[in-house]
């Protein structure tokens, strides 16, 4: 015999040995809250399967991104049959009843936040169910439910509900003019999971704005009391190549939100707006962890003092304040280093410094615009997380931005998760 053909013979016996090692049983183990229905439907293996490592490493990496899961592992495990095995599923869960909380302040004593109540694992199945009430001078709410699964392993559905009221300054060529501003919205999509890297969701927004004008500058072409309905088409696709390591990170991840509005009034015209996050994780030694957020923004360029672009503390620049000015394009940069300062089986206490840049395209401006330094702001700052390993997004942060740029504020940062 040949070395060819002997190569040939012996891959042959290997994969029909490969081909009489099955699964005779797959057990789900350490879930008492989520149910096991979910756990096998949302799972590539299936007993009758032959055994195959790849789909199980897929499985357990896809198990660790729901919510209600801290993090899983698995066993292979030899039966009495022959060529037959025991697969387990170990999950250890979260708890997903969880408060959150946004506030923030400058050194122009604004004072702003949001809290709310979130169930991330509603009746088991991954279903989450949020509520929030916002201050921003004035009072808001919001209600929503999401229900990646509910028609399937891959198709599901989310509606949201929300009437937002804040103060808005409107910049014009006179001044800035401080409007009140409300948004009422109800939103429906449509969820869609290729797999468990590539997302896609679309659905529709029918929403009223209603702008009445407060004090500061005025102008004839720009209207002190406005209601529009509008109407919103939008699309997102994520992409998720992170490693989860409990509140470690390592990867990369892509997030684009695209958007088309109709609108009934001249003042605020129809619109294109799009951006896309690109999140950078790496993993630095055993208790550091570099991270970076880059955002690129376009939308119609309209000369318009309500350009969809905001620069905002709690949005993209911390320390800069609430929505200092607007554009119709975006570059923004967050970059930081966190680190684990002490690290328990439960508790972690977390360090960062970070840097957050950023710069705007003026309503009706250029691309010039990005390198003019009235439109760019640099806050270096430094914050504390505090962590909690069994609580899905139990990540308590505070962080203080101070700017280096022309007229720079500086102020605190609280929340719940990590700003990015």
């Amino acid at each position: 015999m040949n070395r060819t053909l002997f190569v040939l013979v012996l891959l042959t016996f290997v994969a029909a040995s490969a081909q009489d090692q099955k699964v005779s049983e797959l057990k789900i183990q350490g879930n008492t809250r989520t149910r096991t229905a979910l756990i096998e439907k949302l799972s590539k293996l299936q007993e009758g399967d032959v055994l195959d490592s790849m789909v199980i490493e897929q499985d357990i990496a896809r198990l660790i991104r729901l919510p209600s899961v801290a993090h899983a592992y698995f066993q292979v495990l030899e039966t009495e049959i022959a060529n037959a095995y025991t697969v387990v599923y170990g999950i250890e869960e979260n708890f997903t009843l969880i408060p959150f909380a946004n506030i923030f302040t400058s050194n122009d004593d604004e004072f702003a936040f949001r809290i709310g109540l979130q169930e991330f694992n509603f009746l088991g199945q991954n279903i989450t169910l949020g509520a929030f009430y916002q201050y921003d001078v004035f009072g808001s709410f919001g209600l929503n439910v999401r229900a990646p699964y509910l028609f399937s392993n891959k198709l599901g559905l989310a509606l949201n509900y929300q009437d937002l009221t804040t103060q808005e300054p409107v910049f014009l060529d006179s001044g800035t003019a401080d409007y009140k501003y409300n948004n009422t919205s109800i939103e429906i999509l449509g969820l869609y999971e290729f797999n468990f890297k590539n997302r896609l969701e679309l659905g529709l927004n029918f929403f009223t704005e209603d702008y009445d004008y407060i004090s500061g500058a005025t102008d004839p072409q720009v209207p002190q009391d406005l209601i529009v309905d509008k109407f919103l088409v939008k699309l997102l696709y994520n992409y998720d190549g992170i490693t989860y390591y409990y509140h470690y990170l390592d990867g990369f991840r892509s997030n684009l939100n695209l958007q088309y509005v109709t609108s009934t009034s001249d003042a605020l015209p129809d619109f294109l707006i799009g951006f896309n996050d690109f999140s950078y994780f790496k993993r630095v030694g055993q208790r550091g962890n570099w991270a970076s957020r880059l955002r690129l923004g376009l939308a119609s360029n309209v000369d318009t003092p309500f350009a969809p672009f905001a620069v905002d503390n709690n949005l993209n620049i911390r320390g800069v304040g609430n929505i200092i000015d607007r554009g119709t394009g975006a570059i923004v940069l967050n970059t930081e280093y966190r680190y684990s300062l002490i690290e328990k089986d439960w508790f972690v206490l977390q360090g960062n410094v970070f840097l957050d840049g950023g710069s705007w395209r003026n309503p009706g401006g250029d691309f010039g615009d990005f390198a003019d330094s009235q439109n760019l702001r640099i806050y270096p700052g430094v914050g504390i997380r505090l962590i909690h390993k069994r609580i899905f997004n139990a990540i308590f942060r505070i962080d203080y931005g101070h700017g280096v740029t022309k007229e720079a504020a500086r102020g605190v940062v609280f929340g719940i998760g990590q700003y990015f």
